[in-house]
């Protein structure tokens, strides 16, 4: 199987084959969501207690995927987006003040997704595997996706783009948020499968399926360079 027929939910069974993307590198972006410190970092296994053993244990799978795949692939095609002109751009979740105030409500509700990351603390900074250089544009938001929160749809097309391909975390959150903002905008939107995680695989593979063939085409980083000749 290839990009053309995997991960098809309930549907897009038995729907056609799409056609082949053409990209122009002056036309497209590289979109790095939300790769940052405050979830890369870990505490030492051995200080924890029997529920913080527990907790760590079930974050470990999401840890091994981000460093052993999703963080070298994509510093690897970063690497070649620059190399072939492509515009190389980053998001991150940060708010403007200390407390937080100006989060929006999804970040400031009770759980997981309470999210406290003021603008110049180092937990709100993107990993340094995936840094930008010279003056690639980062934008900041307090919202899941992208677009909708910053002004990133203007500086798109003010660079002229039409095509964006996606990387990131968390799938199933901020990247699939982006991606259908993306794709309500008219921009073609392709996600790196092997680039992107969720807090399992199976949330990853699930939102790969409902996301791809309507609002954005999933494929791998290599199936991705080969069809940009990418070398």
């Amino acid at each position: 199987m290839n990009w053309k027929t995997r991960h098809r939910s309930f549907y897009y069974q038995g729907a056609p084959e799409p056609d082949d993307l053409a990209f122009k590198p002056a036309e497209t972006a590289l979109l790095v969501i939300d790769v940052q410190n405050t979830y890369l970092e870990r505490p030492e296994r051995a200080t924890l207690d029997a529920a913080g053993k527990a907790h760590f244990d079930a974050w470990t799978p999401f840890h091994e995927r981000m460093n052993g795949m999703v963080i070298p692939r994509t510093a690897e095609l970063l690497r070649l987006a620059r190399k072939h002109g492509i515009e190389c751009l980053f998001a991150r979740i940060a708010c403007r003040t200390k407390d937080g105030r100006d989060r929006s409500l999804s970040q400031k509700m009770p759980g997981w997704n309470n999210l406290l990351l003021p603008k110049n603390e180092h937990a709100s900074q993107l990993v340094p595997q995936l840094e930008p250089q010279g003056d690639e544009i980062v934008v900041t938001k307090t919202t899941d996706s992208a677009l909708t929160g910053t002004n990133l749809r203007l500086i798109l097309h003010n660079l002229g783009i039409r095509n964006v391909i996606c990387a990131g975390i968390f799938t199933d959150q901020c990247v699939s948020s982006t991606v259908r903002s993306l794709a309500d905008e008219s921009f073609q939107v392709v996600v790196l499968e092997d680039c992107c995680a969720a807090g399992s695989d199976t949330l990853h593979e699930q939102e790969l399926a409902i996301i791809n063939m309507i609002y954005c085409h999933v494929m791998t980083a290599d199936e991705l360079k080969a069809m940009m000749k990418l070398t």
